[in-house]
């Protein structure tokens, strides 16, 4: 058996060349994404850690209800919560920005 040789076209070669393209794109915004969550979780963390030990040192009903455990639960919850946010807003918004810059490159035909 011979393999065939086909010729790429002008169309299909500018849409593998538009994927990579997009994939670089994509890779770029989630990168993005990434790291403005992990700063905003590190915020979160030093934010809601100073608040939380002090009160279970200084309140009664803190310091009688918030063992280790549930100083650990609250802060990494609000950590993880701002971490996921950050990073999903912007993802969104760099993909928004990027979606404008060339629109005739989103037409497909």
């Amino acid at each position: 058996m011979s393999k065939k040789v086909v010729a790429e076209s002008p169309l299909q070669r500018n849409s593998l060349a538009s994927l990579d393209q997009k994939l670089a794109m994509a890779k770029r915004c989630s990168h993005e994404g990434v790291v403005a969550g992990a700063k905003a979780a590190v915020l979160a963390t030093i934010a809601t850690a100073i608040p939380t030990m002090a009160s279970a040192r200084m309140l009664p009903w803190a310091r009688a209800n918030l063992n280790h455990t549930a100083q650990a639960l609250i802060i990494s919850t609000v950590a993880g919560a701002a971490y996921f946010i950050v990073a999903d807003k912007t993802v969104l918004a760099t993909a928004r920005k990027n979606s404008f810059k060339n629109p005739s490159s989103n037409i497909e035909a």
